[in-house]
C-alpha cells in the first residue's frame, strides 16, 4: 500500500506546437510503422526519450521507475532523457526524423503523428495499442483514455503513450457556494443565476488567464459540446459544418455574454496562468474552468490555503442541447510517440513495465492521473482527487476539447483572441470567422 504525497511538480498541460510536415521526413520511411518489430538493423543502446523542458512530470516518474519497479528493464536498456524547449521541439523532431535519428520516445506534435501527419504516413511510428496487445498488457489502458485516443487519432495507428490523462470541467469554491446558498449548477441557466448572485455579493464568479487564452477558449468548446452534442467539433473538422454556422456562433456569443456581464476577474486580458489559478485557490474568485492537472496545485498546501474547500463539477447542460453533462472533455497530455525503427524487445520490456507501474507511481508522487490503470492501490488520496478518479473510472466515452482537431494556426488564434472575445473587443462572429478561415485554408 502506498501513501499519496503532496505534488512536487506542477503538471501543467502544455499545447505542443505543431508544424506543417516537411518533405525531409519522408526520407525516414520505415515499413515497421504500424507494427512492433524493429525497422533498424541495430538495436538501440539506450531507452532514449526526448521531452520538452517544461514537462517535469513524465521525466520524474520515468527516473523513479528506472530506479525502482523497472530497474531490470533499465539495466538492460538504460534510460536516457533529453529535454528541449517546447518552442524548438517540433523543429527538432523534424530534423531528427530527416536524419533517421529519432530517439525511442519523443514528444511529437499532433500535426506530425496523426493519420495525416508526415511521421505516420512515412511509417515511423509504433502502433502503441498493438504493441501493448502483443505484450499482453492492453488491458492496462483505461477505457476513457483509449476512447480519447481513438477520437484524436481514429483512422490511423495509435501513436501515443498515455502518460497523462486529464478531464476538464469547473473547479469551484465549496465554502463560497455554501455561504451564498448556491447549489452546484446542473444547467447553463443555473450557472448564470449563480454568477449573478455571486456578483451581487461582490464576489468574482470566474477567473481565467487572458495571457493563456485557452483558459477562456475552452469555455467556447464546452458550450458547443453541451449544445450541439459530442460530434459537433468533429463535424467541423470533417467539413460537415462550419464554426461560422449560427449554432456554433451561438457558443461564442454565450461566452462573450459572460464577459459583458462582468462575471470574469477584472483585467482578465493581462492575467497570467499562475495568477488565475491563485485567484481560485486564494478565494478571490469562485470558479475556474480547468483540467484535472490543477490537482497538483490544489493538493499543495503552499499553493492552496483553502484545503478541502475546492470542489469540481462538470460543465452544466444547455437546456434543449444534444450534449450530456456526463461527457467530459478529455486529453492524454502531450503526445509521446515511439520510433518504429528504434523498437526492440528491450523497448517492449520498458513499455510493459510502464503500463503495469506508471499510474500508481504517478498518483503516489505527484497526485496526477495517467491513461493506465493503477497496478497498486495508493493510500490517503485527497478527497477531491478521489472524486475525479471515480469520474474517470466511471467514464467509457469522452469528448475532445475545443482546439483538439484544429490546425496550428487555428489553435494559436483561438487562444490569442479569446480575451478580446470576452472583453467585447472582438465580436463572436469575427472570432469564429477567423478560426474557420484558418481551418479552411489548411484543407
Amino acid at each position: 500500500m502506498r501513501t499519496w504525497r503532496a505534488a512536487r511538480t506542477h503538471p501543467t498541460l502544455r499545447t505542443v506546437a505543431a508544424v506543417s510536415a516537411a518533405a525531409l521526413l519522408v526520407s525516414g520511411c520505415s515499413a515497421a510503422g504500424t507494427g512492433t518489430k524493429s525497422g533498424s538493423a541495430s538495436k538501440p543502446t539506450a531507452f532514449s526519450a526526448l521531452f520538452t523542458t517544461e514537462n517535469t512530470q513524465i521525466p520524474a516518474e520515468l527516473n523513479r521507475l528506472a530506479a525502482g519497479e523497472c530497474k531490470a528493464q533499465n539495466d538492460a536498456l538504460p534510460l536516457k532523457i533529453e529535454q528541449t524547449p517546447s518552442s524548438n521541439m517540433q523543429q527538432k523532431v523534424q530534423l531528427l526524423a530527416g536524419q533517421d535519428a529519432l530517439p525511442v520516445l519523443f514528444a511529437g506534435g499532433n500535426a506530425l503523428i496523426n493519420k495525416d501527419g508526415a511521421l505516420q504516413k512515412s511509417g515511423q511510428l509504433v502502433d502503441v495499442k498493438k504493441a501493448l496487445t502483443d505484450l499482453g498488457v492492453a488491458d492496462k489502458l483505461t477505457p476513457a483514455a483509449s476512447d480519447t485516443i481513438d477520437k484524436l487519432y481514429g483512422g490511423g495507428v495509435y501513436p501515443t503513450i498515455p502518460f497523462q490523462y486529464n478531464i476538464e470541467g469547473i473547479f469551484y469554491n465549496k465554502k463560497i457556494f455554501e455561504e451564498q446558498g448556491i447549489a452546484v449548477p446542473a444547467t447553463w441557466d443555473e450557472l448564470l443565476a449563480a454568477a449573478a448572485k455571486l456578483k451581487a455579493a461582490k464576489i468574482t464568479p470566474f477567473t481565467a488567464s487572458g495571457k493563456t487564452g485557452w483558459t477562456i477558449s475552452r469555455w467556447v468548446g464546452a458550450y458547443i459540446l453541451r449544445d450541439l452534442g459530442p460530434d459537433a467539433l468533429k463535424k467541423v473538422a470533417d467539413g460537415q459544418a462550419k464554426l461560422t454556422d449560427p449554432e456554433y456562433v451561438r457558443a461564442a456569443q454565450a461566452i462573450a455574454d459572460l464577459g459583458k456581464a462582468g462575471y470574469f476577474v477584472d483585467g482578465v486580458t493581462s492575467v497570467d496562468y499562475d495568477t488565475a489559478t491563485a485567484n481560485l485557490l486564494n478565494g478571490k474568485a469562485a470558479m475556474m474552468y480547468m483540467g484535472s492537472w490543477l490537482l497538483a496545485s490544489i493538493n499543495d498546501p503552499k499553493k492552496n490555503p483553502l484545503g478541502d474547500a475546492i470542489g469540481f463539477m462538470p460543465v452544466p447542460a444547455v437546456t434543449g442541447g444534444s450534449g450530456s453533462i456526463d461527457q467530459y472533455p478529455a486529453n492524454v497530455g502531450a503526445p509521446t510517440a515511439i520510433s518504429a525503427k528504434q523498437y526492440s524487445p528491450e523497448v517492449g520490456g520498458w513499455l510493459k513495465c510502464i503500463a503495469e507501474n506508471y499510474a500508481s507511481g504517478l498518483m503516489e508522487t505527484q497526485g496526477a492521473f495517467s491513461g493506465f490503470k493503477m497496478g497498486k492501490p495508493v493510500a490517503n488520496v485527497p478527497p477531491l482527487t478521489q472524486d475525479l478518479q471515480k469520474r474517470i473510472d466511471a467514464s467509457t466515452s469522452t469528448v475532445l476539447w475545443f482546439e483538439a482537431l484544429f490546425n496550428t494556426k487555428a489553435t494559436g488564434d483561438a487562444s490569442a483572441n479569446a480575451a478580446p472575445l470576452l472583453t467585447g473587443a472582438m465580436k463572436p462572429e469575427q472570432y469564429m470567422s477567423l478560426l474557420q478561415n484558418d481551418l479552411s485554408a489548411a484543407q
